[in-house]
């Protein structure tokens, strides 16, 4: 288990991370409505309907039994990075926001950070829906979305130095390069373990979501304010 505490890269561009702060506030908000205090069966219903559901997205017309379609399946490939399976899972999303997107954010300016933030979003869940495309289970989190934020920092601002927690009780602090490498490593690597029956682990999302961001810096890269 990773997770990252604070980096030592301050801002050099933005005062603050005003969209960082306005995506994290509004996946809170979310979730206390369709999670926190909901019933399990309308969260539920909320994660099929609003989540990518790889085999409605790929067959127009068909639905998934009990599954409600209140907007169309390409339009979940956005409203799915907004909703959250449980505390956990949004915890540790907003995490991994938190620490590394005001860097990203001040690189790429306000407006552009949540155009970068949602394609890579929008990347993760199609890359998932690709490699999965007969699963009928609906995929919702940031974590596609998060993931390239990653792959930006890491291009970014390898140097930069990390406190995290590694499966120890004690901090580590380790170059950015480390951490995100050893990260998207894990990923790869989650993609060919196997999980109970039942459960999902969007390992695709998150690759896709990581290499997009990672191209996306590659391409744009001497058009940031922030350059290293």
């Amino acid at each position: 288990m990773l997770v990252p505490l604070k980096d030592d890269n301050p801002l050099q561009v933005i005062r603050f991370q005003v969209v960082t702060a306005l995506i994290v506030a509004v996946n809170v908000v979310i979730f206390f409505f369709t999670g926190a205090l909901a019933r399990p069966e309308f969260s539920s219903a909320i994660a099929s309907a609003y989540g990518v559901v790889p085999v409605e997205l790929f067959s127009p017309g068909m639905i998934v039994p009990m599954s409600l379609e209140p907007v169309p399946e390409p339009v979940t490939l956005i409203t799915y990075m907004f909703l959250h399976g449980g505390w956990l899972h949004l915890l540790f999303n907003m995490a991994f926001l938190w620490v590394f997107a005001d860097n990203v954010e001040d690189a790429f300016g306000h407006v552009g950070f949540l155009l970068f933030y949602v394609l890579c979003g929008i990347a993760g869940g199609l890359m998932h829906a690709i490699m999965q495309p007969l699963s009928q289970l609906p995929v919702i989190g940031a974590s596609g979305a998060v993931s390239g934020v990653l792959g930006a920092y890491i291009l970014l601002f390898p140097k930069a130095r990390l406190w995290i927690f590694f499966y120890l009780p004690v901090p580590f602090r380790i170059p950015a390069i480390i951490v995100l490498g050893a990260w998207f490593a894990l990923q790869v690597l989650g993609v060919f373990t196997p999980v109970e029956e039942g459960q999902l682990v969007a390992w695709w999302a998150h690759i896709g979501g990581f290499v997009t961001g990672l191209l996306l810096t590659l391409l744009l890269r001497s058009r940031l304010l922030v350059r290293t």
